[in-house]
């Protein structure tokens, strides 16, 4: 067997490993503990209508899963934003995408509930996703007129403050005590998902987890350049939309449910290319979705029992760890340029 091949195998079971460990921590934990017994008994049926079996099926478990699912989705997205803008420090947050999804759900909120219109989750998604393919289309707008790719993050970080401020005076100004409740929401949450928003989110984030894994070959091609990836037979028109219309709804589906959350795009693609020592897309790809999950559910433990029964938002503890993560490939990037 070759080395790297060793490498890939070694990198997927340490992945699955802190995932399962994560992801037990996650349903055991909380300002009520339970025993590993009591949730083997809740999650096989052996207990059912008790205490324990509504904390841990109506609470932890939905939350468990949002943190993985969404986690890994953010992941990918930012894999694929990284690869489109050849840009290393390109994401969901950074370029201002999730506040502009943030933006226009808050606004669908704040209209159907002030009317007593409950939204269903897939408004939810629709919603979001027309305020990311909005902020996405600016940013593709002033693209070619920035040559310096650190002036288009600077650009994506100005929409991101534009459409936070109108979102946050938007919540500030609402009457309705619900619509108030959104400011938890804004600061990005995996709090109060449930079993039915679990079932809404899960297709959306696995058919474009699909489609992602399926421009594997494209993105390889792309990844070496325009000219080299037309050579190769890759329709550019037809994969950019493909690229950006998988990675906004990757984007909105999270925003949609756990607000924004932050540096989880930029900083879990590094960290996976670095531990299987490869951009190739088929094992990055669903690495990046692992590592999204991993990194979420990592995040999200202490977010939620630090300060218990009050709760951090969880994107204060996602910049806490990845900020660190951005700064050392930026600095990495400067020495490179000395050298």
């Amino acid at each position: 067997m070759k080395k790297e091949t060793k490498r890939y195998i070694l990198g997927y079971i340490i992945l699955v490993l802190l995932l399962l460990f994560l992801s037990a921590a996650s349903l055991f934990s909380g300002s009520v503990s339970f025993s590993p017994e009591e949730v083997i008994n809740v999650l096989t049926g052996a207990e059912r209508g008790t205490t324990a079996a509504n904390i841990i099926l109506s609470i932890r478990l939905p939350r468990m899963l949002a943190a993985t699912v969404l986690g890994g989705g953010l992941a990918v997205s930012g894999y694929l934003l990284q690869t489109y803008f050849a840009n290393p420090i390109a994401g969901p947050f950074v370029l201002g995408i999730s506040s502009g999804a943030k933006l226009t759900v808050a606004m669908a909120m704040i209209f159907f509930l002030q009317r007593g219109i409950p939204l269903t989750s897939g408004a939810l998604i629709i919603s979001s996703f027309a305020g990311s393919m909005l902020t996405m289309g600016f940013i593709l707008a002033v693209s070619p007129k920035i040559k310096r790719s650190s002036m288009l993050v600077v650009c994506g970080v100005m929409i991101g403050y534009i459409c936070s401020g109108i979102t946050d005076l938007a919540v500030t100004f609402a009457d309705d005590s619900n619509i108030v409740n959104l400011h938890s929401w804004s600061m990005g949450s995996f709090s109060g998902i449930d079993p039915e928003d679990v079932k809404a989110f899960s297709p959306v984030i696995f058919i474009c987890l699909g489609a992602a894994f399926l421009m594997s070959k494209q993105i390889n091609a792309y990844r070496l350049g325009e000219v080299y990836a037309q050579s190769s037979g890759v329709n550019i028109k037809a994969f950019r939309v493909g690229l950006i219309l998988v990675s906004s709804l990757l984007s909105a589906a999270v925003t949609a449910f756990a607000g924004p959350v932050s540096f989880v795009g930029i900083a879990v693609p590094h960290l996976i290319k670095k531990l299987f020592g490869t951009a190739d897309p088929k094992l990055i790809i669903p690495a990046a979705f692992l590592g999204g999950g991993v990194f979420c559910l990592m995040c999200d433990l202490p977010a939620r029992i630090l300060f218990a029964p009050s709760e951090l938002s969880i994107s204060s503890v996602t910049a806490i760890v990845g900020a660190p993560v951005v700064i050392a490939i930026m600095a990495g990037r400067k020495m490179n340029e000395k050298l």
